[in-house]
């Protein structure tokens, strides 16, 4: 039985055909429309051709795009217009008329205060350690010489030392991490800093020096981060280096130099080692690293994690955080090692342990965290398959053999800022993040909280080795507290609410504690 049609359906049916005929025609003219090529103007700059003033700029800086740029992942609010000015040959003041400094542009500061400000919100035990102990001053009289990376929550850290009654000058350990807009904050309230993003090698340096070689004024602490600034200071200033009342490094990579200087003999200041501290290796470098160098990845290359084959070389506390972030998304990954025991515990958690060159032809992104050198070479490179994603997640620029990469032969195309196509005669590209520098730090962000960890942990080493009595520390290598790594991890506690169970009298006893710890030994291995 046939339903019959309203009256006027044709008249209806006619005229929905009509308006879809209408609303899709457009689709009618685009595929009949002739394919056409997309042209780039022959007298545009091509993303191959980047200045090449000569002077300051160093040989990777004539290769590749300049990364003063400010369009970083890592937001900045640098004005790029006057990106081929040098800060070094500009004339600036800030608002108390001092010009004790050296950064991209003061006018940024209002920009960098409020970095800083909202980076404070997350830093809250380093602040209520700041205020605390801001009516003892009991850094007053130190005079800290710094070399960081020069960020929003290390700012925090640098005008807690500075409420504390230290006099601060600061230099950056990493040519692309500095945030201008904070170094201008920093500069505005009077802070002594020398850093810009973007600098030359040459720069880094001269920034390290105006740090230590200045006129009536002469460091007593040293905060370093990779060793860069002790290594100048013990080559160029010997006199300035026997003075050093004590110094405090947090990376893996100049923790391994102190050491060094230490076996040698030459180490004549005592030294902290923040890196191997708990509340160090366990949260700044697994707990941040495992979600930053996510952020990394996806802000210079959009990569989908999921289905892709990852190797990651180190399986260390850095290490260990990448694979984890890398495997919840879907990852396929692989390790290299040459601990056995760093070996078994990935093979514990899931991961295949290789040897670089037995995977390198097939994998999609290849990651370094080892602290080495060379750990990626040419011969890696020239076997990667196209497309493959190089970065490093170490401190130290040296894990990538980039230098091996300054050939005639390869092409550099800058495609966006920290990201260059290494492309092969055959057509092939290698896209290298950072040029092999630190990846989170230089294409991204880093969580503030885990920052505010080690940034208590660097201001309570300083404190110790400042106020220590004589003979207490020796021209040694020394490892943090343990006491004073449980009094961090206890600041930070309040900011999840979290409550400690306390001990009794005869719990104590019974384990051979003190009820307010450390609760701990010292090779206890967390």
């Amino acid at each position: 039985m046939s339903v019959p049609e309203p009256a006027g359906g044709e008249e209806v049916k006619q005229a929905k055909e009509v308006e879809d005929a209408e609303k899709y025609s457009f689709m009618a003219t685009v595929t009949k429309a002739p394919k056409k090529q997309i042209q780039f103007a022959d007298d545009m700059q091509e993303f191959t051709k980047f200045p090449t003033k000569t002077g300051r700029r160093s040989l990777s800086r004539s290769i590749s795009q300049s990364s003063t740029d400010s369009y970083s992942s890592a937001a900045s609010y640098t004005d790029s217009s006057d990106d081929e000015v040098s800060p070094r040959e500009k004339q600036q003041t800030n608002s108390k008329g001092s010009s004790n400094f050296c950064v991209k542009n003061i006018k940024q500061a209002e920009f960098g205060r409020r970095e800083i400000e909202i980076a404070e919100q997350d830093m809250s035990a380093l602040i209520s350690l700041r205020k605390r102990a801001q009516g003892e001053k009991p850094l007053a009289g130190a005079k800290i010489v710094g070399c960081t990376h020069i960020t929003a929550q290390t700012a925090v850290l640098i005008e807690t030392l500075c409420a504390l009654g230290a006099q601060c000058r600061w230099s950056a350990c990493n040519i692309y991490s500095t945030q201008n807009e904070v170094a201008a904050a920093l500069a505005e309230a009077g802070v002594a800093v020398f850093a810009w993003k973007g600098e030359s090698e040459d720069d880094f340096w001269w920034c390290i020096d105006r740090c230590v070689n200045i006129d009536g004024w002469q460091a007593n602490m040293i905060l370093d981060d990779g060793g860069d600034l002790t290594h100048w200071v013990y080559k160029k200033y010997p006199n300035v280096f026997k003075k050093i009342r004590g110094i405090v490094e947090e990376s893996v990579t100049g923790v391994h130099r102190l050491y060094q200087l230490s076996k040698a003999g030459k180490l004549c200041v005592p030294a902290m080692n923040v890196n191997d501290s708990v509340t160090k290796q366990k949260f700044d470098n697994l707990y941040c690293c495992r979600e930053s160098i996510l952020d990394g990845l996806k802000r210079t290359t959009d990569v989908m994690f999921g289905g892709k084959q990852v190797v990651v070389c180190g399986y260390g506390e850095v290490g260990k955080g990448c694979c984890a972030a890398l495997k919840a998304l879907g990852a396929i990954v692989y390790v290299t090692e040459i601990d056995p025991i760093c070996a078994l515990q990935a093979c514990m958690d899931g991961f295949r342990v290789v040897k670089l060159s037995e995977v390198i032809r097939q994998v999609d992104v290849v990651i370094t965290c080892t602290g080495n050198k060379n750990v990626v070479t040419r011969e890696h490179l020239d076997r990667m398959k196209n497309s493959c994603i190089v970065c490093n997640m170490g401190h130290s620029n040296t894990e990538i053999d980039v230098t091996s990469l300054r050939t005639p032969e390869l092409t550099w195309e800058r495609v966006r800022s920290q990201v260059d196509h290494i492309i092969w005669p055959d057509g092939k590209r290698v896209v290298l993040l950072a040029e092999g520098r630190l990846l989170n730090l230089s294409c991204s962000t880093v969580p503030t909280f885990v920052l505010s960890i080690t940034a208590t942990t660097q201001a309570l080493a300083l404190i110790e080795l400042y106020n220590a009595p004589e003979g207490r520390y020796k021209q040694d290598v020394y490892l943090l507290p343990k006491k004073m790594d449980e009094y961090v991890a206890s600041l930070h506690l309040p900011s999840f609410d979290a409550h400690l169970t306390e001990l009794t009298d005869d719990q104590a006893k019974y384990l051979g504690l003190n009820k307010n710890g450390p609760f701990k030994p010292n090779y206890y291995r967390y």
